[in-house]
């Protein structure tokens, strides 16, 4: 591992997506809720998020980060035939959070896969790539022609059957410091 020992502590942040292209049929199944292993699109964002933090573990001569923020968010897209995954991490530390941002986006992307390979075993996980990565200082670093920003539904917008109130798909919300559900 690269020491990083008389690294100064800065804010790091990155951003990774990927994309499991299916037929129609398989990505409607999934929206409906129809896949025999559960909810797909739930079940990947999970896996990403457990896959993000334990990079370290997975991939030799990865520090180990304390991350602040690991998103991960999947989402139908109709007109690609696709599911659409953005990770999103960020830790305060001396090393960088790239690779917990692929780590998630990969694995939620085979979660996916092995959700609906028996409806469809021709599916394809595909273009697994970092879109943007900052320290926190001068060092930021953005893909060219990047989706970062138009992966994100906008606010209140229905996705997969569920509103997104806090403007990234997925399950119930909560108010921090409350175990009230925000509707």
């Amino acid at each position: 591992m690269a020491d990083s020992t008389d690294r100064p502590m800065t804010v790091h942040r990155a951003a990774a997506e990927a994309e499991v292209e299916m037929a129609q049929e398989t990505l409607s199944a999934i929206v409906d809720g129809a896949i025999a292993k559960g909810d797909v699109l739930s079940v990947a964002e999970l896996a990403g998020v457990m896959a993000g933090k334990r990079a370290f573990d997975l991939i030799p001569l990865v520090h180990p980060a304390g991350l602040t923020q690991l998103v991960v968010n999947a989402s139908p897209d109709r007109a690609a035939s696709a599911v659409r995954i953005h990770t999103e991490t960020a830790a305060m530390g001396t090393t960088g959070v790239e690779m917990e941002a692929l780590t998630a986006a990969a694995v939620a992307a085979l979660t996916i896969y092995d959700m609906i390979r028996e409806v469809e075993p021709g599916a394809v996980v595909r273009s697994v790539r970092l879109i943007s990565s900052s320290d926190g200082e001068a060092d930021e670093w953005r893909r060219q022609g990047g989706q970062a920003e138009s992966m994100r539904p906008p606010k209140g917008v229905r996705v997969a059957g569920r509103i997104t109130p806090s403007g990234l798909r997925g399950g119930p919300s909560y108010k921090p410091g409350s175990k009230k559900r925000i509707p």
